[in-house]
């Protein structure tokens, strides 16, 4: 990187990116890069009225875009693709600005965004129903799916852009508005987000309502405003389990809409037949990518007893000799902690975890790398059995690695957490495969065989179960649950049949 302080880099990419609110108020929302923890810009945040007001623009925004027809929604989508394609590498540094990334994967979190817009434009005349066969004669029974309503989205800061997109991108094409809610951790990346949506709104045309996308910017509060209004019909929280607790009650009492993306407590299951090359890959990737930030991050591995010996000494030696570093100037492959509650959670769990008898390789600090940021070197801690840390998520680069003898008391080993997000199996041996993919095997929403736990694709549907919230994104018929469903009976007869027989006869 040049000589330039952060917050200038900031300032013009922030620029490129055709963002034009002022990034250095004197008192507000002070945003710090996790790269260097030096402030890069503060922000006036959005007052509760302001977020109110928004609230109620979108939902006029609602009314008149639930109209326009869903491919000429979809034009809107491509456009934007078509601008997120043009600025790639600029949103892709400033993702690794806020977040931390690396640059492959900043610009690969706008990839995704890229992605699922392509899913969406041919989504936009793929809006299907069905057409159901009725009992009775002379009459059409058919379901037909309607616009929503005003869709609010709660992210977090380890994906500061294409968890919105996978909302966004459907939510448009299906008809309703979106109001955002960034991690106060990373509302340059949103900003910068929108000033590219805005200029495709440009090139779409009058067609498009004032309001359709907007950025709300500051604290938990505004998060609140968008859970407590009747005038959102669904809200889609990204966040922690202990949030979703929060969200999902408030939301159901008014009986609205929730997607919920929550916790994670991600394993791996090697079993004696595994490609131990392409698992420690796999593993490898999994659990240290992002510095463990990602919320399908590997954070359990149960090894076979036979293979345990052959790969956990290759798992230490990829651990020790793995770079952590600057992602702006340097091409290592784990970058720094979000910021010191991070790295103090990090810290109490490797304490518990060494309690219980664990033993702890890595999972020191960087001081090499910078004395104000928190970079740390990703920890393995070998574990008697599963207990304490074990069983919850922590948000850092932590993989815990247990020995096991039986296939069926690892299965529920596996399951006995409470995140059901992401899972992966490492085998060659066709029964543990689908007994691993059946009913009795992993409960979580993603269920992998010899890749790791991270790395979902966009044409699938993506979320988990128990604690993970049970909502879905991005692809397969996830477009579902940003419309309503309508159950339409034609008769077309010159007679009045019920259903079930049932005979009411007046004179």
């Amino acid at each position: 990187m040049s000589s330039k302080s952060l917050a200038v880099v900031t300032a013009e990419t922030m620029a490129a990116c055709g963002v034009t609110a002022p990034l250095d108020a004197a008192d507000g929302l002070a945003v710090t890069s996790p790269v260097t923890a030096e402030v890069v810009a503060t922000l006036v945040p959005h007052s509760a009225a302001e977020a109110e007001a928004m609230i109620a623009k979108a939902d006029a925004a609602f009314r008149k875009w639930r109209m326009i027809p869903a491919p000429r929604r979809g034009e809107l989508v491509r456009l934007f693709a078509e601008e997120l394609r043009q600025s790639k590498e600029d949103l892709g540094r400033m993702v690794s600005i806020e977040a931390g990334k690396s640059p492959s994967e900043g610009q690969g979190e706008v990839q995704e965004m890229i992605d699922i817009c392509d899913f969406a434009v041919g989504l936009s005349r793929q809006l299907y129903g069905l057409t159901i066969a009725t009992e009775r004669p002379g009459h059409r029974m058919m379901e037909t799916w309607h616009p929503l309503g005003v869709v609010g989205i709660i992210t977090a800061f380890n994906f500061p852009c294409a968890p919105w997109c996978w909302n966004a991108a459907l939510a448009l094409v299906c008809g309703d508005p979106v109001v955002w809610k960034p991690s106060e951790k990373t509302p340059l990346t949103a900003l910068a987000v929108q000033a590219v949506l805005d200029r495709a709104l440009a090139r779409f045309g009058d067609d498009a309502p004032e309001g359709l996308s907007q950025v709300l910017v500051g604290g938990p509060e505004l998060g609140e405003a968008l859970v407590d209004s009747p005038k959102v019909a669904l809200i889609s929280a990204t966040g922690s389990t202990r949030m979703g607790r929060i969200v999902g009650p408030k939301v159901a009492a008014r009986f609205g809409r929730c997607i919920l993306e929550l916790g994670g407590n991600n394993a791996g299951i090697v079993c004696p037949s595994a490609d131990l090359d392409m698992t420690l890959r796999a593993v490898a990737f999994g659990a240290m990518g992002t510095a463990g930030q990602r919320c399908t991050t590997m954070r359990r591995l149960f090894v076979h007893e036979a293979v345990y010996d052959q790969l956990v000494p290759a798992l230490k030696k990829a651990y020790a000799s793995v770079t952590v570093g600057n992602p702006l100037e340097t091409a290592a492959l784990v970058g720094p902690l979000i910021d010191k509650a991070a790295y103090d959670g990090m810290l109490v769990a490797l304490e518990e975890a060494r309690a219980l008898g664990g033993t702890v390789h890595g999972g020191e600090r960087a001081p090499e790398v910078s004395n104000s940021a928190y970079y740390v070197h990703p920890a393995l801690v070998e574990m008697p059995e599963q207990a304490g840390p074990v069983l919850r998520e922590t948000f850092a680069p932590i993989l815990y690695v247990m020995k096991y003898s039986d296939f069926d008391e690892v299965l529920e080993q596996h399951n006995a957490v409470g995140g059901g997000l992401s899972s992966s199996i490492f085998t060659t041996d066709l029964r543990e495969m689908e007994t691993f993919l059946s009913a009795r095997g992993s409960d979580c929403g993603i269920a992998n065989v010899n890749i790791g736990t991270s790395g979902a694709e966009i044409g699938g549907a993506f979320g988990g179960e128990k604690e993970t919230g049970g909502g879905r994104e991005s692809g397969s018929d996830a477009w579902r649950a940003y419309m309503r469903r309508a159950t339409n009976t034609i008769n077309y007869s010159k007679d009045l049949p019920l259903a079930q027989g049932v005979v009411f006869d007046i004179d």
